[in-house]
C-alpha cells in the first residue's frame, strides 16, 4: 500500500466520521453548502491543481443541461463527458502532466453523475411529453411526479461536488440527491446499524488484502524470475492477484457505502422497494404522504438498498458468472444498464456496447478492453452450459454441478482480472504467451464441445416431445398401424414446425431496470 493510498484511505473515514455532524444539518441550504465545500476540499487534497478539470466538466455540462435541447441535452453530455475523460487521460500528450491516480476515480464520478444527470433531465422532457398525448395510470403519473427534476445551475454545482461519493461513489442519481436534502428520512433512518453492518468485515477485508500482497504481489508477476518458476505456477498465479484484487475493491466500495450511511443519504422506506442505483421504484403516492405524518415515520423500517454497491458475500460465492455481476458495483451497472444498454436503439448490439462504454469509462489501458471485452464470451459460454446441466438438476446433482459451475467461474474471472490488473499490452501478452493464452483456449474447447451437447440435447428433446405427441394423438392400435403400414414418418412430420426452443435467450449481463445485482 503506497503514500496515495494511505491519504485515500484516511479522507474516506474522515468522510464517514464527518457525516454523524453531517446528517443532523436541518437547514437545507447550509447543507448543501457545507456538503459542497468539504467535497471541494476533499477533490483539492487528491487532486491538487488538477481539481480544474472538475470545475471544466461540471461547467460545460452545466452548459449543455440547462441550455442545450432537452431532446438531445444527454447525448450531447454523453459525448462531451467521455471525450474529456479521454482527454483527461492523455493530458500529456498536450504537455499537460498527467493527474494523480485518485483524481481518475474523482474524473469518473463526476462523469457518470453528470452525464446521468442529463439523461435524467432528458426522461423528464419524455415523460412530461409522453403526458400531453396519450392517458397514464395513476401510479405512472405519481412515478413521472416523483421523478420530475428542474435543475438549476447551483443545484447542479451542489451535486456535482458533495462530499458524499465525491472520491469513489457510490452513483446515486439527482433525483436521490434531492429526496435527501428535502425528505426526513435520514432522520428517522437507523443509520448506526447499518454502518456497522458494513463495516464490521472491512478489518478482515484489510487482513486478507495486506497478507496477499505480502506474499504474491502483482510486482512479482512482471519480473523475470517469475517467468523463470514452472507453466503451471504461472498459471496458477491468476488466482491469489484476482483475491487480492477484490479484497482491495470490496475495502473502497464498502467505505463508500458507509459514507452514504453515516450521513444518511439514499435512505427510502422498505415499502417503496428501493434498487440500487434506482431508489424508490413503487407506491411513490404512499411515500409522499408518509413525510407529513411523523408518527408514522418514526415507525416505518428505512432501507440504503438505493446506495448498495457491492455485495462481497454474493460475488465470491455465488454459482454463476452473470450473477456474480450482479453483485459487483450495482450501481453503476444500474447506470450502464438505464443510460446504455436500454437506450441503445439496435438491440443486438446492446451489450457489446454496454462494454465498451464500461471498458473506455475505466481507462484506456488495453487491459481494460481485454477483461470486459471478453465478458459476452464468458456469458455466452456460461449459457450454454446452464442450459446443459444446472437448469434441470436437482438435488445431489445441482449441488456438484453448481460447486463445478462455481470453480469454472472463478477460473474465467481471475483469467480475465489479470489483464486488468496488468493493464499495458505488452506486459499482458507477455503473460498470456507465457501460459499459452491456457485460459483462453480452454474457453473455446469448452464452448465448441457444449455446442455440440446442447445441439445432440436438444434432438433428444424434439424427438421425446413428437413421441409423446404421436402417442397422445393416436391410440396405441393406430400408432401400429400407421407405423407398419408405412405412415411412420407422415406422422412426425406433423409435428415439424414444433418448437420448445422459441424462448429467446439473451447473452446480454444487464437484463433489467438495475445493474447486475448481479
Amino acid at each position: 500500500m503506497n503514500f496515495d493510498d494511505v491519504i485515500y484511505l484516511s479522507l474516506l473515514f474522515f468522510s464517514i466520521g464527518f457525516g454523524y455532524y453531517y446528517r443532523t444539518i436541518k437547514d437545507q441550504d447550509l447543507k448543501k453548502n457545507v456538503g459542497t465545500i468539504v467535497g471541494i476540499l476533499l477533490t483539492f487534497i487528491v487532486s491538487g491543481v488538477h481539481i480544474l478539470h472538475s470545475f471544466v466538466t461540471i461547467l460545460v455540462n452545466t452548459l449543455i443541461i440547462l441550455y442545450v435541447n432537452k431532446k438531445q441535452c444527454h447525448l450531447v453530455s454523453f459525448a462531451f463527458s467521455f471525450s474529456y475523460l479521454l482527454f483527461f487521460r492523455s493530458t500529456v500528450y498536450f504537455g499537460i502532466p498527467y493527474p494523480p491516480a485518485h483524481t481518475n476515480m474523482v474524473q469518473m464520478m463526476l462523469t457518470l453523475k453528470l452525464v446521468g444527470l442529463a439523461f435524467e433531465v432528458n426522461s423528464t422532457y419524455n415523460a412530461q411529453k409522453k403526458r400531453d398525448t396519450s392517458e397514464k395510470s395513476q401510479d405512472e403519473k405519481d412515478e413521472d411526479e416523483a421523478n420530475k427534476i428542474e435543475p438549476n445551475c447551483a443545484d447542479i454545482f451542489h451535486y456535482a461536488f458533495n462530499y458524499v461519493g465525491v472520491l469513489t461513489g457510490p452513483y446515486y442519481r439527482y433525483r436521490t440527491f434531492v429526496d435527501y436534502l428535502n425528505f426526513p428520512f435520514a432522520e428517522h433512518v437507523n443509520w448506526k446499524k447499518a454502518t456497522i453492518d458494513k463495516l464490521k468485515y472491512v478489518p478482515l477485508y484489510a487482513i486478507l488484502f495486506l497478507w496477499g500482497t505480502y506474499n504474491w504481489p502483482l510486482s512479482y508477476a512482471t519480473s523475470d524470475e517469475f517467468y523463470e518458476r514452472s507453466w503451471l505456477y504461472r498459471y496458477w498465479y491468476i488466482w491469489p492477484n484476482f483475491f487480492i484484487f477484490r479484497m482491495r475493491i470490496y475495502i473502497g466500495l464498502v467505505l463508500s457505502e458507509c459514507v452514504c450511511t453515516m450521513a444518511g443519504l439514499g435512505a427510502y422506506p422498505i415499502f417503496t422497494n428501493p434498487k440500487s442505483g434506482q431508489g424508490p421504484s413503487e407506491k411513490f403516492s404512499d411515500m409522499k404522504k408518509l413525510i407529513s405524518n411523523d408518527v408514522s415515520l418514526s415507525k416505518t423500517e428505512y432501507s440504503f438498498e438505493a446506495v448498495h454497491n457491492i455485495n462481497p458475500y454474493g460475488a465470491d460465492f455465488c454459482t454463476t458468472y452473470r450473477e456474480a455481476m450482479k453483485h459487483w458495483n450495482i450501481c453503476i451497472q444500474y447506470w450502464l444498464a438505464v443510460n446504455i444498454y436500454k437506450r441503445f436503439p439496435n438491440k443486438k448490439h446492446r451489450t457489446t456496447v454496454t462494454m465498451l462504454v464500461s471498458s473506455f469509462w475505466h481507462g484506456i489501458y488495453s487491459g481494460y478492453y481485454c477483461c470486459i471485452g471478453t465478458v459476452p464470451f464468458a456469458l455466452a459460454l456460461e449459457d450454454v452450459y446452464y442450459k446443459l446441466y444446472l437448469k434441470d438438476a436437482k438435488g445431489q446433482f445441482l449441488k456438484i454441478y453448481g460447486w463445478v459451475h462455481w470453480f469454472v467461474r472463478m477460473h474465467f474471472f481471475s483469467y480475465q482480472a489479470i489483464a486488468f490488473l496488468l493493464l499495458e499490452v505488452n506486459v499482458i501478452l507477455h503473460y498470456y504467451n507465457s501460459i499459452y493464452h491456457a485460459g483462453l483456449v480452454i474457453g473455446i474447447i469448452l464452448y465448441v464441445v457444449g455446442l455440440q451437447l446442447l445441439k445432440t440435447k436438444r434432438i433428444k428433446e424434439k424427438k421425446e416431445v413428437r413421441s409423446e405427441g404421436a402417442q397422445q394423438k393416436y391410440p396405441c392400435g393406430v400408432l401400429a398401424q400407421a407405423e407398419f403400414g408405412g405412415y411412420r414418418s407422415g406422422l412426425f412430420s406433423l409435428h415439424d414446425g414444433d418448437s420448445i426452443y422459441h424462448k429467446p435467450t439473451h447473452t446480454a449481463y444487464l437484463h433489467d431496470e438495475h445493474a447486475v445485482r448481479n
